[in-house]
């Protein structure tokens, strides 16, 4: 099977580390040129080398907070004048935060719509109308688990989650007519900073950290972003071109729900 993005430019946010750094790298290897965005400058400049050096393809970054809607709209203009085009969106950028239903206020829930569902509403409608013209554009939305199965204590993540799984049914809807293929890639455990953080945070090395999660996966382990970007390269591509409207789980088997 011929998985190539030869000729196609992406933008990917949460771009710089974890999994949105494996999707673009993943991406540039297959031929495409990439915009990767993301807050932090020096993560940028790093993994706009390390894809540069493995790939030789064109790189963008952008420092941007997607949660800021001018960002948004700044981190697409910057995006197009350097690629001239976006054939593939991915909305990547997010953390996973997570609390008692008690302590969730209003400003909580709207910080994490902002920085989950809104940013890839904000971003996706950016690009529409050129892939319209085209008639060829993907959007992969990188949600989590807990969109299909949220536990309790799982808020505000998976509530906006939720709605970033309904989005994505509802533009496939649209798109499917202008051969825009709208899929979601739900995570389970994969290796990423914030576990990382975690981490730290707690005071264990990284690999016991994820260890604990490792029983709770059918695989036995936690996945690795090459993992990851393998299928959402397949989804960009051409060899993808009857998948839309679905959500898949990556997740080593973890979620209760297909």
């Amino acid at each position: 099977m011929d998985v190539s993005l030869a000729g196609r430019a992406a933008i990917v946010t949460g771009g710089s580390k974890g999994i949105g750094f494996g999707v673009a790298f993943r991406f540039a290897q297959s031929g495409a040129d990439v915009a990767i965005v993301a807050r932090g400058r020096e993560a940028l400049a790093q993994a706009e080398k390390r894809i540069s050096d493995a790939a030789g393809r064109r790189v963008v970054t952008v420092v941007a907070d997607v949660a800021n809607a001018g960002d948004i709209k700044r981190a697409y203009d910057e995006a197009m004048r350097g690629l001239g085009r976006i054939d593939i969106v991915v909305n990547n950028a997010g953390t996973s935060r997570a609390g008692p239903f008690e302590s969730l206020t209003d400003e909580i829930m709207q910080q994490d719509l902002d920085q989950k569902f809104f940013a890839a509403l904000r971003l996706t409608r950016l690009a529409w109308e050129q892939m319209k013209a085209r008639r060829w554009g993907r959007i992969i939305n990188v949600l989590n688990i807990g969109a299909k199965a949220p536990r309790g204590g799982s808020a505000p993540t998976t509530i906006s989650r939720a709605a970033g799984m309904a989005l994505t049914k509802v533009l496939a809807g649209e798109g499917a007519p202008h051969n825009i293929l709208v899929n979601a890639l739900l995570v389970g455990i994969i290796e990423a900073d914030q576990h990382e953080h975690a981490a730290k945070r707690a005071g264990v090395p990284v690999a016991d950290y994820l260890a604990r999660f490792a029983k709770d996966i059918p695989m036995g382990r936690v996945g690795k972003p090459e993992e990851f970007a393998n299928l959402a390269c397949l989804l960009a591509s051409d060899a993808g071109s009857y998948i839309t409207g679905t959500a898949i789980n990556v997740d080593g088997g973890r979620s209760p729900v297909v």
